[in-house]
């Protein structure tokens, strides 16, 4: 969360001195500001997925080490738990693929 957090100044600096260089006339068009803003929702909305994907994993195995007769039980909900994480990050794909392309 905290990284989150320390990308979202940087971001917004970054997308400030952009406008400031396309009102100056450095060449930057609406649908390359359009697709630069793709890229960023993208990029955001796959670390939260990736985070939790490897922490869900990961502490599946260690569950798994401790009690390997519970594997049945541990494995549907793992799987269960990957699928709702991985949809998030289908979510960002549909709103970069939205602000890229139809606005």
């Amino acid at each position: 969360m905290e990284i989150i957090l320390a990308m979202v100044l940087p971001a917004v600096e970054a997308g400030r001195m952009a406008l400031q260089e396309a009102a100056a006339g450095s060449g930057i068009t609406d649908d390359g500001m359009k697709f630069m803003a793709a890229s960023v929702v993208m990029g955001i909305g796959a670390i939260g997925p990736s985070l939790a994907i490897g922490n869900l994993v990961g502490r599946a195995m260690d569950a798994l080490g401790r009690n390997p007769d519970a594997q049945p039980v541990i494995q549907t909900n793992m799987i269960l738990g990957l699928a709702f994480a991985e949809a998030i990050g289908i979510y960002a794909l549909v709103v970069a693929i939205m602000i890229g392309f139809v606005f």
